[in-house]
């Protein structure tokens, strides 16, 4: 029988080593870490569970939520309730739709601006995601609130973005439902998911449990080079595995760096993939008084983090009795702030606005991940099919957020690696 690595225990990992036992062939996952479970695990700080990152299940894949729900028979449902903080106001998610709490003036121009848009009847005409942004929204709202989120998140500007990953993440409203938002608070629940699912116990990784059992991982087994002619691959410990399949959910410029003579052109290549590093700011509280939404983006510039969401709101099992907790997610291109810069432009300013206080703050963990997202560039489908393509002609398959180089939510990353040949 044929022998197949699989470098990493993440969900798409798990997934494509479940989809193989199933079948009734065997697979060795290969995972640096101590424990399974990627960017869909989690970590515990005195009673206190954080996902690394936030994490949901939303699918509505017949075969991802029967995984789920045998993994996680007690499963909470939450009614999307998210909010976003622009000039330290509260809005009600989707900000185009919710725009209430603005000023009279700042109103009047949206409203105005989304009346004027320019029309256009192709969409394969619009060359970037600023000019979609300009055409659906109108131009004060466009620089004002998604623009400005892009440099948060993306980090860049929404002109160097291509528009294909878009899809149903943004609400477009009519001119009514706008005009509506601006009049009342009284407004329709839009978000593009109905009913966002997560355990009860254990956190998001929970609804992995079932994909493990029966698997063979090594963990503590990070990969730092791959052989692809004598087939074998080699551990930092040194340790040597051959392989006839060998199929990897690690982000694509790192597996480039483990090959040697990588031909130049796929190199330059790789060099071209652009992503976001990310930092996770965790915050344990001894109070339950909190803000009461399970997460919120925030637009304004001068306060570091794109999104806040908390634990204790998505399970109490999530933090100690009559605490809770928030984590803070920024993004940058590289690990560049000390702590202290960290925490005063994210931890300090929410104490400012009033939605934390200092004296109630048990502890403040921060974590770096190398790879949070990718970016979405002009030039990313050109450089992500010349590396691909030559990963492939040397025999090594490719899946997940990282390995595909795609925006996949965790049930797609999931069903990605099930679905594997």
């Amino acid at each position: 029988m044929d022998k197949i690595i699989i470098l990493g225990a993440g969900i798409s990992g798990l997934g494509a080593g479940y989809s193989l036992r199933r079948k009734g062939i065997p697979a060795i996952l290969l995972e640096k870490d101590s424990t399974y479970g990627g960017l869909c695990g989690n970590f515990e700080i005195d009673g206190f569970r954080f996902d690394r990152f936030v994490h949901f299940s939303f699918s509505n894949n017949k075969k991802v939520n029967e995984l789920f729900s045998l993994s996680s028979p007690d499963i909470i449902r939450h009614i999307p309730n998210p909010y976003n903080i622009y000039n330290g106001k509260w809005i009600k998610h989707p900000a185009q739709n919710n725009l209430y709490p603005l000023s009279e003036e700042e109103k009047r121009r949206i409203v105005a601006d989304f009346r004027n848009r320019p029309q256009i009847s192709d969409i394969n005409n619009i060359s970037n995601y600023e000019e979609w942004l300009r055409l659906q929204y109108g131009n004060y709202f466009a620089e004002h609130f998604p623009m400005a989120y892009t440099r948060k998140y993306w980090m860049c500007e929404a002109r160097d973005l291509e528009i294909k990953w878009i899809g149903s993440r943004l609400y477009q409203p009519s001119i009514e439902e706008v005009v509506l938002g601006c009049q009342s608070t009284d407004t329709p629940v839009v978000y593009y998911a109905k009913e966002m699912r997560y355990p009860q116990k254990g956190g998001f990784k929970t609804f992995m449990k079932a994909l493990v059992k029966d698997l063979d991982i090594r963990y503590q087994s990070e990969v730092v080079g791959i052989f692809p002619l004598r087939k074998t691959v080699r551990t930092s410990a040194s340790e040597i595995y051959q392989y006839d399949r060998l199929i990897s959910s690690l982000p694509l410029p790192e597996i480039l760096k483990m090959i040697k003579d990588v031909p130049t052109e796929v190199k330059n290549a790789g060099h071209q993939l652009r992503y976001t590093c990310g930092y996770q700011v965790s915050i344990g509280l001894k109070t339950k008084n909190i803000p009461p939404y399970l997460w919120w983006y925030i637009y304004d510039e001068d306060i570091l983090p794109a999104r806040v969401y908390s634990p204790s709101l998505k399970s109490p099992d999530n933090v100690p009795e009559g605490c809770s907790s928030l984590q803070l997610e920024i993004y940058c291109e590289q690990d560049k702030y000390s702590k202290e810069e960290l925490l005063e432009a994210s931890v300090g300013k929410l104490i400012v606005l009033g939605f934390i206080q200092k004296e109630d703050i048990l502890f403040v963990d921060v974590r770096f991940e190398k790879y949070a997202n990718v970016i979405f560039d002009q030039n990313i489908y050109e450089s992500r099919k010349k590396v691909r393509d030559y990963l492939s002609s040397i025999g090594v398959e490719t899946i997940g957020r990282f390995g595909e180089w795609d925006y996949l939510w965790s049930d797609q990353s999931l069903l990605n690696g099930i679905n594997i040949k």
